[in-house]
């Protein structure tokens, strides 16, 4: 295999793995009730969810409904940006929090966060960046995605945890924004 496909192949292979393991903490809740490891906000017990609120999902519909979008954001991710493992986990993390901090008091499961934040990210880098690849992941995005943001407002249904969409798909753009305007003065200033 030549470099690039063999790097695409591992990169492939390392988001297979992750949401993978997605599948396997469902297939342990069915037998554990996991439950008690969701985010709950502003509780103590519930600050455990910023870390495993994206593994854990009510049923297998919202599992479904994660996992194609989640893989491919994950590899646009993956293949378009340096350090996406660390992104990711920022995003998370910045996600999480503003659930915590801002969320209803209801349990919170499942990767929405993390996948609005990922889209809100690559699209909102490709703006400001304006270099090809970003932009060409961000028209992706916007293209493959733009259905998916409905899950955004409230009228998505009262099954849709729309508030950690919103509050994933902020973060993302805030995310996105702050990175940038650093690295630029960073490499404005060398």
């Amino acid at each position: 295999m030549t470099g690039p496909v063999r790097k695409l192949l591992d990169q492939l292979l390392k988001v297979l793995a992750l949401v993978g393991l997605i599948w396997l903490v469902f297939l342990l809740s069915l037998v554990l009730d996991l439950r008690q490891w969701g985010l709950v906000p502003r509780t103590f017990s519930g600050l455990a969810g910023l870390v495993t609120m994206p593994f854990l999902h009510r049923d297998l519909s919202d599992l479904f409904g994660n996992t194609v979008p989640l893989t491919v954001l994950l590899l646009i991710l993956q293949t378009t940006r340096p350090n996406p493992w660390r992104i990711l986990l920022c995003l998370q993390s910045g996600a999480g929090a503003l659930i915590w901090g801002l969320g209803r008091p209801d349990l919170h499961l499942g990767a929405g966060p993390v996948l609005f934040s990922i889209a809100a990210y690559l699209i909102t880098a490709g703006i400001h960046e304006r270099r090809p690849i970003p932009i060409a992941a961000a028209v992706l995005v916007t293209v493959l995605y733009a259905p998916l943001f409905w899950g955004l407002l409230p009228t998505a249904g009262t099954h849709v945890f729309w508030e950690g969409h919103l509050f994933g798909a902020l973060f993302g753009v805030i995310f996105a924004t702050q990175t940038i305007r650093r690295l630029r003065r960073r490499t404005a200033t060398t």
